[in-house]
This record gives structure tokens, sequence and C-alpha cells, in this order.
């Protein structure tokens, strides 16, 4: 099975001596563009994470501040040149080669230092690492099903990547290293979107917006049951999207058009409806992305509203952030809202091209949410 697309820097400079001749003269144009263009070894890492100097923070005073703008990842380019690691030499000889940036992000995960990025532009899983600057672009080999509209992340316990694809009506399934291992639910889902996993016991839970259900697979992708049915009463659906599930098992759906998050026990009842639709704050016009800290706090994205409106464990609305822009603590369709195992909360952009992590500095922080549950996409 091919491995998927690598783009690092190299690790090797020079070459080997060779006699005088058309080698020798290539070599010595290469050195002298590697001098002139500033590229080679000591090109710094891909990932270019932009902060501000400027402390952004929510809401605004004088109430006491609860989110923090931590940055935003913009492309794996080198930020001096545009260019990725080394690719300045080989641009001048045979043409310039565009670097690896996002078009259509729309989920976000991550695995410690590697930040994962569902882009449904060019269709495939960016895999940027903040520690060292390596970037890969994983899609399936050549032979398997291709990615055609990649939506929703998320990873299970033994570090499988699953990857919700609408166009496909599967999860495209890889193991840690990226190696593609197969699908998941092939002739049993229709459009799947959202798509996360309950840690304590393995379950893969995905919203199908085009058969208006919640599929439950087992860890090994057999079906174990559905819930759901399309209309507007509790524990129906009307084009649900994104998940998530919280530290106890609870289940969260954006049912996106009936304008809602619903809830749901450990055991898939129906628990309660957070929202309706409206144009104030507690109210939705387009939920999507969601996630839970260990607090208990959802974060819900609302990709009409071009913000991030947080609620506490009992559906009441604590506060919202951002707005439509392309600044920093801007958004313009945001979509998949994850929070890390530090509790950073990261949101993918789409429109914007870029993912933007935030951090949780409120007044009741204390030991909570300086944890995700990491199921949120």
């Amino acid at each position: 099975m091919s491995n998927p697309t690598r783009n690092t820097p190299s690790s090797r400079c020079g070459g080997n001596s060779e006699p005088v001749g058309r080698s020798t003269v290539v070599v010595g144009v290469l050195v002298a563009l590697v001098a002139l263009l500033g590229a080679g070894c000591s090109s710094p890492p891909a990932v270019r994470f932009e902060s501000t100097r400027d402390e952004l923070r929510w809401p605004a005073p004088p109430d006491p501040a609860r989110i923090q703008y931590a940055g935003s990842l913009v492309s794996a380019a080198d930020p001096r040149t545009g260019l990725a690691p080394g690719d300045g030499v080989f641009d001048a000889l045979l043409g310039k080669k565009e670097s690896a940036g996002m078009v259509n992000p729309m989920a976000v995960c991550t695995d410690g230092p590697r930040l994962m990025v569902a882009d449904s532009g060019i269709p495939g899983v960016h895999v940027f690492n903040t520690k060292n600057g390596h970037y890969e672009f994983w899609t399936p080999p050549a032979k398997a099903a291709q990615f055609s509209a990649p939506i929703s992340l998320a990873r299970t316990p033994d570090g499988r990547l699953l990857v919700s694809d609408s166009a496909e009506g599967c999860l495209f399934v890889f193991d840690a290293a990226g190696k593609y291992l197969g699908t998941i639910g092939d002739g049993l889902l229709q459009r799947p979107v959202g798509v996360c996993v309950d840690a304590r016991n393995g379950r893969i839970l995905v919203a199908d917006a085009g058969a208006h259900l919640v599929f439950v697979f087992a860890p090994d992708g057999e079906e174990i049951t559905r819930i759901g049915g399309r209309g507007i009463a509790p524990g129906q659906f009307n084009y649900p999207t994104y998940t998530a599930v919280d530290a106890q098992g609870r289940l969260y759906v954006a049912d996106s058009l009936n304008f809602r998050v619903q809830v749901f026990t450990e055991n898939l009842e129906y628990l309660m409806s957070i929202g309706s639709k409206g144009d104030m704050p507690g109210y939705f016009a387009q939920p999507k992305g969601l996630a839970v800290d260990d607090a208990g706090r959802l974060y819900v994205a609302d990709a009409n509203f071009e913000a991030i409106q947080i609620f506490d464990p009992e559906g009441r609305l604590l506060m919202a952030f951002g707005r439509e822009g392309r600044a920093p603590g801007e958004f313009w369709l945001p979509t998949g809202v994850y929070i890390d195992e530090k509790g950073s909360i990261w949101i993918a952009d789409s429109y914007n091209r870029r993912v933007q992590k935030f951090e949780y500095i409120g007044p009741d922080n204390g030991d909570a949410g300086k944890t995700g549950t990491g199921a949120g996409s």
C-alpha cells in the first residue's frame, strides 16, 4: 500500500564530489541560488503559526475575560518566502511550486504535536507538526476510493484517524502514521458529516445529514444501532451535521435545520435541546461544529452568526466570542471545533482558509477546562 504524500524539509545538505563538467556547473548554479534565495537546510519549520502582540480577550471589560486569542495556523509555507522549506531553488529552475496552504478547512483535531485538518477544497487531510515543523498531506492510495468532500475528523483510542466524506458516503480510516486502512459505513451512510468517538468504549458516532440519523458503530466498524429520523420532535433531526461526546458519554448533535443542539444520554436516550431559531445570543441560525470541555461547557460554531457560543452543562448561555471578518478572532463561516488535551480551543475558520486557536482563561477555570475531551469536530 502506498505511503501518504510527504512534504518535509530535507535532512541533508551538500552532495558527492564529481569530475568537472556539466554536473559541476549545475551544482554551482544550485549553490548560488541557495545563497541568493535563502533556501536550503537552514529554512525555518514549514508550519506558519501567527500570533498577535495585542491581547484579544472576550467578553469586553468590565466583565472578566474568559477567552483569549492564541494564534492562527495559516499555511505550511515559510513565513519569509511563502514557499515550503527548500523549494526556492527548484522554483527558480523548474517553475514555481505552490505551497501547501489550506483551501476550505472544515474540521480539526490533534494528537499532541500534530494538528490534523480536513480540507474539502483540496480533498485530503493536512497534518501539521507544530513541534518540528514537518508537514504531510494524507489521502488514500491510488487504487482505493478517493476523497471527494472530507468534512469531519475524529481519533480513536488506539490512534486511528476517522475522516467522514459526505460525498463518498463513508468514513475513511488511517493509522497514526498515515497508512490507509479502509472504510467504515459503506452502503449504510448517505451523507455522513460529524463523526466523534466515545473514548471510554471506542464507539463511533456519525451524524448522517442525508438520512437524518445518527449511526453508532463498534470500534471495528460494525453497526450497533441508529437513532433519529426526520422530524421536529425531541430525538428527531432535520439535517444533523456535527457531533461531540463529553467525558460522561453524553452525545451532542448539531440539529442544524431544526436550529438546535440535541443532547442524549450515554444510553442514547433524549435528554434535552439547547437553543432555537433566532438572531440573538443563545439562539442559532446554522449550528455546526461542537466540542465539550472537561467542565461540561459546550462550544457551538454558528456559520451564519460567524461566532462561537458557549453554554453551561444545563444548556444556559455563558457567552459568545467572534464576529464576521478576517482579523484575528474574527470568522468567516466557522465549522469544526476541537478542544485538545491541554484545553486549547481550535476552530476551522473555513472561508478564511485558516485554523484559529483560543484559550479558556475564565476566573472559574481552576483545573476544569485544562483537559478537553478531544471529542468535537
